[in-house]
């Protein structure tokens, strides 16, 4: 089916739209495959594109015959009203609206039509597999780069390569994935310095007593020859994970991991995160509440719990990683979310080069887009997708913005410490769920191979590393911290995220005005201290040719003589 057989009404004039903190605008709504396009009247420059990617669910509100208000809410939590004159209008363009906003074939997506300007540096290869494991494994014999995976059989949601000990042969790995649920075996995520290794995977299928010796040997040799103990951290609570057992999923039981120590630190699961987004957003959109009702409200919505938990479950993994210097198998359930979220915060926490913004898109490949987060399915929907869309069964959840929203965190108690801004996580949040950039379409690497991404669309990053786009997301503070850095979790440290939750609801333009006045002054004062440096070596060049100019100089003749 073409696009065309779904818009009914490609262009509506008379129309007014209200959109957060802004005047209504009257001006003409026009609609194509991918976007609704609104133009004001009063001024040409005033323009809206909106992804039907982005809507999340659409209100009908009809009046009769003069036609109706649509509520058009968007996966980014903005809510923009149409009003538009006219039954048959406001009909065609609720229709339109809702069937290009549920189209599930990522062909069809705006990637795939979007051309980008040429770049200078190719996205797609420049955090390629092979490069990024590379440096996992350098100067060590313990770690290999397998290939074991290569046709994808082994396990769909992992990359073609992957990083497992060296004494563990392929045929074993394939045994090991036969044991892990959805085939997710442990694999080395990182190496600190001191010689620790952090891996992950999905819960061992321990039910009805299963054992596997293989994966046994696997995380053993992680530790090394020297009789070291290990931590398994789970993210699920006891309970589940002994309800997983029964299940034929399960943990890894003591008399057969004697080496590993497991705890259990609980991240709740994807309907408990959804349910408490859904609430906090509920309860800010609420123009008419007291200042006491508010924050009760954002304290009963959960949500700060969830990123309490989950910053907590990290700090504890890099504890064990840098203080005890104790290698640590993080897993939950699948190994696709709370998994992901405390590997990659863990990094954070440790690796000054993930606080830079290439060292940051590197891990976001690393840890999720090549790890299998499942970014189409968990995105599909958001807060304000109606209860018969939203099926909790099928995987959504906002585990990606729970992971921007920690890292917002720790960026905010260590101000200098990071090269980006808010700026470049909100755009990362804005272009998971809807972008011209294949980045984050598919759920995992096959299935990005199948459709052939890498060559028929752009990569985010290229867009990113820009020249001239890359100074909008660098933090005018920043000062290289090659130290660990660690966050507090105590509640009078966390606070709401004010550039991702209150950008529709309160206005931010003085504080916005303060951080482009702050880039202002970074940059003259960046300037300023380059013009110093150059006249510092014009004077030294002046003082050594002065200096050459007195040795050449014949000496005085003495008097008489």
């Amino acid at each position: 089916m073409e696009f065309a057989d779904y818009i009914r009404t490609p262009k509506c004039d008379r129309v007014v739209l209200h959109q957060p903190l802004c005047a209504p605008m009257d001006g003409t709504l026009c609609l194509t495959g991918h976007h609704f396009i609104f133009s004001s009247r009063q001024s040409e420059e005033d323009e809206v594109w909106v992804l039907h990617r982005l809507i999340d669910g659409l209100d009908r509100r009809p009046n009769g015959m003069m036609g109706g208000s649509l509520s058009v809410k968007c996966k980014d939590m903005r809510i923009l009203v149409l009003d538009i004159h006219g039954v048959e209008e406001f009909n065609n363009i609720s229709h339109t609206l809702e069937a290009l906003s549920n189209i599930d074939d990522i062909r069809l997506a705006y990637p795939f039509f979007f051309r980008s300007s040429p770049s200078v540096e190719d996205g797609w290869s420049e955090f390629s597999t092979e490069h990024e494991f590379s440096k996992l494994i350098m100067s060590s014999e313990d770690w290999r780069i397998s290939h074991v995976n290569d046709d994808f059989k082994v396990c769909e949601s992992y990359p073609r390569r992957v990083v497992v000990p060296s004494s563990v042969t392929d045929d074993e790995l394939v045994r090991v994935a036969l044991f892990r649920h959805g085939g997710r075996f442990p694999v080395l995520s990182y190496r600190h310095h001191k010689g620790s290794v952090l891996l992950r995977s999905s819960q061992p299928m321990t039910g009805n007593q299963r054992r596997c010796r293989e994966d046994e040997k696997l995380i053993n040799a992680a530790l090394g020859s020297g009789g070291q103990k290990g931590y398994i951290i789970d993210t699920r609570t006891q309970n589940l994970a002994l309800t997983a057992k029964n299940r034929g999923g399960g943990f890894e039981p003591e008399s057969h991991y004697p080496q590993w120590r497991r705890v259990h630190k609980p991240i709740d699961r994807h309907a408990a995160q959804l349910d408490s987004l859904q609430r906090l957003v509920e309860g800010l959109n609420d123009q008419n509440q007291t200042v006491d009702r508010w924050l009760g409200r954002l304290v009963s919505s959960n949500w700060m719990s969830h990123v309490k938990d989950t910053l907590n479950c990290a700090c504890l993994v890099a504890q064990c990683l840098d203080q005890e210097v104790t290698s640590v198998l993080v897993h939950g359930a699948d190994g696709m979310d709370s998994t992901l979220q405390v590997s990659s915060l863990a990094q954070l926490i440790l690796s000054p080069d993930c606080r830079t913004i290439r060292g940051f898109e590197a891990l976001v490949e690393r840890e999720w887009l090549q790890a299998g987060h499942p970014f189409t399915t968990r995105h599909r929907h958001s807060v304000y997708a109606p209860p018969l869309t939203r099926d909790r069964g099928h995987g959504m959840a906002p585990s990606f913005l729970l992971f921007l929203d920690c890292v917002w965190q720790v960026t905010h108690q260590f101000v200098t410490s990071f090269e980006f801004n808010d700026t470049f996580l909100l755009d990362l949040f804005q272009h998971s769920y809807a972008s011209q950039y294949g980045t984050f379409l598919g759920d995992n690497v096959c299935e990005r191979e199948r459709v052939q991404l890498r060559e028929r669309t752009c990569s985010l990053w290229s867009y990113v590393n820009r020249p001239e786009v890359l100074p909008l997301y660098l933090n005018p503070l920043y000062e290289p911290n090659k130290q660990v850095i660690w966050p507090s979790v105590a509640p009078m440290s966390l606070t709401l995220w004010p550039g991702m939750y209150l950008r529709w609801s309160v206005d931010l333009t003085s504080q916005n005005n303060a951080l482009n006045r702050a880039h202002e002054i970074h940059e003259e004062h960046v300037k300023l201290k380059a013009k110093a440096c150059k006249l510092r070596r014009r004077l030294q060049d002046l003082q050594q040719e002065a200096v050459t100019r007195d040795l050449l100089q014949p000496a005085a003749t003495p008097e008489g003589l």
